[in-house]
């Protein structure tokens, strides 16, 4: 199936993302770098924040099917959880420009991305919810617990692009470590 022009200006953008941060995105690049005219991304997206967010909410809704499939070959609910923060974090550290894009402060309003966003955030919830249920993380709210466990995936992935989380010097622990050490925290104390 050919791809639509929308697609084609959304990978053009993805790769200027890529190479050079959002800086690098423009509406005009976008277009040079489909190979369509400079003006077409104009006809797709009202102005550059759009297509950023329809470039974070596509980025964000391929990492949701790929947690999933993941999840899908686990059948423990916290190796589950584990799966998917692992990701989480490998996702941040391949390709950061795309995850500071995608957990960026949005000032106009996207329902794509508001909607993909909140699916992703349910998923998370859902996961962990199960795990609670089957007692391998403590019960409570099971948002709030996913909140601090991504929090954490969060933190410790902008700490190791920023050089203050090493597995070899500072925290003495890569950010998986950290997700791992506190699902062991949190499975003990439901023992």
């Amino acid at each position: 199936m050919p791809s639509s022009t929308r697609d084609v200006l959304l990978d053009s953008a993805l790769r200027l993302l890529d190479f050079g941060g959002v800086e690098a995105v423009t509406l005009r690049e976008v277009g040079i770098g489909a190979g369509v005219s400079h003006n077409a991304p104009y006809k797709h997206f009202a102005n550059k924040e759009a297509l950023l967010a329809a470039v974070a909410a596509r980025e964000l809704s391929a990492r949701a099917m790929e947690f999933a499939q993941l999840v899908a070959q686990q059948p423990d609910p916290v190796q589950q959880v584990r799966t998917v923060l692992h990701g989480y974090i490998a996702w941040a550290d391949e390709h950061p420009a795309r995850f500071k894009l995608v957990f960026g402060r949005w000032t106009n309003e996207s329902p794509e991305l508001a909607e993909v966003a909140h699916n992703a955030q349910q998923a998370l919830t859902a996961l962990v919810a199960q795990a609670q249920s089957d007692h391998a993380l403590p019960g409570g709210d099971p948002e709030r617990m996913a909140a601090l466990l991504r929090a954490l995936a969060h933190g410790a992935a902008d700490l190791a692009a920023a050089g203050h989380l090493a597995a070899d010097g500072k925290g003495r622990a890569a950010p998986a470590d950290l997700i791992d050490d506190l699902l062991v925290y949190l499975g003990s104390s439901t023992r």
